[in-house]
C-alpha cells in the first residue's frame, strides 16, 4: 500500500516554532526509543526538551569524535556503565556519556519552494523521513535548560562524527548523547529527565544590529531596573545586545550566591525541596557594589537590565570574551519566545551562572558581562513563555533552580 509522502514547506529562515516541531515529530524527523514516545510537555515554544537514556557510562575524559561514532569513542573510554532505570548519583566533576531517548533523522536534502521534485507518492528519495520545500537543509543547536545550568551542572550534546559540541550539521541522522559533569554538587538522575533542549533551525541568521535596534524602538526589548525601556541610544550593541550584572542593593540585600562546597547531592526529581542554606552561601548588599570572583568558585547573579523575547524573536546568552576577563558567564544560555512577557510586563532578569578560572576577578555593579544573540523565527510559534505551558522561570529576579525552597 502506497504511503503518503510528508512535506515540509518553510518560506522564511529562522529558528522553527513549536507546531514545526510537533510536525518533524510525527514524521519521525525528531524520533524516539519506543518505549518513550515523544510527550507533549516536552515542546517548548522554539525547542524540545530531551530526556536521558536508560544507562550511563563514567568515561576517563571529555571527547569530540570527529571521525568515529560516539559508541566507537566509549570502547576505548568507557571506564564502567550504570543504569538509570531507577536513578543513580553522579559524581563531582567526574565526565559522564548518557545516550539521549531523542533521536534525530534530519533530512538529507532539500527542494527549491517553487521547484518540487518529480517523485512517486509512494517514498522519499535518500531516506529522509520527509520531504523538505525550502532554502537550506534543517540543522540543530542544543543548549542546557535553565535548571541544569543554576546547578553548575556541565552538559553538552555530542553526535556521531561531529567536530563541535552542541551544534548537529544539516543531514544527520542518528543518536544523540549528553556529557554531564556535575562541578558543584553530586547529582542524582534518572531515565527520563531533562538536562537539556534542542532548537532546529532553517539556515542560520542572526538579527542584525540595524534591526535590533529597530525593533527596539517600536516594541522595547530591554528595560532599565525600574521598569522603564531603555532609550535607544544608551543600548550597547554588537552582533547582539550586551548586559551588565546587578550587584547593588539595600544593605543586607540578597544580590548574589555562592555555592558551597562539600554537599549532599540533589535528587532533580525533587522540586521545591532543599533548603537555600545547604547549598549556598548568599552574597549581601553593600557599599562598594562589588564582588571579587575566587578562583574555580561557581556564582549565581542577576542582570541589571530586564529583558524580553518578542513572539517573533527567539535569542541566545554568548560566551563571555576572555580577552576582557578570564570568566564563563553562563552554562544555559536560550531564550524562548515570549520570555519576560510583553511590553507591558516590563522584561525579567536574565540569571548569570558565573566561575572566574585562574585568579580572583573583581566584577562591579553595571559592569557588562554578556550579550545576547537574537534570531528570528521561521514563523510565530503558537504558544509562548510563561503561564501557558508553567515556565518555571517567567518573571524573574534573582532565582536559583526550581529545586529549592523560597529561591
Amino acid at each position: 500500500m502506497p504511503i503518503k509522502t510528508q512535506e515540509l514547506h518553510l518560506r522564511t529562515k529562522g529558528v522553527l516554532p513549536i507546531q514545526k516541531l510537533k510536525l518533524l515529530s510525527a514524521s519521525g524527523v525528531i524520533d524516539s526509543d519506543d518505549a518513550y514516545p515523544i510527550l507533549d510537555d516536552q515542546y517548548q515554544p522554539n525547542s524540545i526538551d530531551l530526556r536521558l537514556g536508560e544507562v550511563a557510562y563514567r568515561v576517563r575524559s571529555s571527547f569530540l569524535p570527529e571521525n568515529e561514532t560516539v559508541k566507537q569513542k566509549l570502547e576505548r573510554l568507557e571506564q564502567y556503565q550504570f543504569s538509570l532505570k531507577d536513578g543513580a548519583v553522579l559524581e563531582e566533576n567526574a565526565v559522564y556519556i548518557i545516550p539521549l531517548l531523542e533521536r534525530l533523522n534530519l533530512p538529507k536534502s532539500h527542494y527549491a519552494p517553487s521547484n518540487g521534485p518529480n517523485l512517486s507518492a509512494d517514498g522519499l528519495e535518500n531516506g529522509d523521513p520527509i520531504r523538505l520545500f525550502a532554502q537550506e537543509n534543517l540543522s540543530a543547536k542544543a543548549n542546557p535548560k535553565s535548571s541544569t545550568g543554576r546547578l553548575d551542572v556541565f552538559t553538552r550534546v555530542i553526535t556521531d562524527y561531529s567536530h563541535r559540541f552542541e551544534e548537529i550539521t544539516p543531514g544527520y541522522q542518528g543518536p544523540l548523547y549528553v556529557e554531564v559533569v556535575p562541578k558543584s554538587f553530586p547529582i542524582k538522575v534518572k531515565t527520563g529527565q531533562r538536562l537539556n533542549q534542542l532548537r532546529i533551525r532553517h539556515g542560520f541568521e542572526v538579527l542584525s544590529d540595524q534591526d535590533l535596534l529597530r525593533i527596539h524602538d517600536q516594541e522595547p526589548i530591554l528595560f532599565d531596573d525600574t521598569g522603564s525601556p531603555m532609550p535607544i541610544e544608551t543600548l550597547k550593541v554588537n552582533k547582539g545586545l550586551f548586559m551588565s550584572v546587578h550587584l547593588k542593593g539595600k544593605e543586607g540585600q540578597i544580590i548574589g550566591y555562592k555555592a558551597k562546597k562539600h554537599s549532599n547531592y540533589i535528587d532533580f526529581e525533587k522540586i521545591g525541596h532543599y533548603a537555600v542554606s545547604e547549598f549556598w552561601e548568599p552574597i549581601l548588599a553593600g557599599g562598594d557594589s562589588m564582588v571579587i570572583l575566587e578562583p574555580e568558585s561557581f556564582y549565581i547573579f542577576a542582570s541589571k537590565e530586564r529583558i524580553r523575547v518578542p513572539a517573533k524573536l527567539a535569542c541566545e546568552m554568548m560566551a563571555y570574551d576572555t580577552g576582557s576577563g578570564e570568566l564563563r558567564t553562563h552554562y544555559a544560555g536560550f531564550f524562548d519566545s515570549g520570555f519576560g512577557g510583553t511590553v507591558v510586563d516590563a522584561g525579567a532578569r536574565a540569571v548569570l551562572e558565573v566561575r572566574s578560572h585562574d585568579v580572583p576577578f573583581l566584577i562591579e555593579d553595571g559592569q557588562t558581562l554578556f550579550s545576547m544573540q537574537f534570531e528570528p523565527n521561521s514563523e510565530q510559534p503558537d504558544t509562548m513563555y510563561g503561564r501557558e505551558i508553567k515556565s518555571n522561570y517567567q518573571g524573574q529576579d534573582l532565582k536559583l533552580g526550581k529545586h529549592f525552597k523560597d529561591s
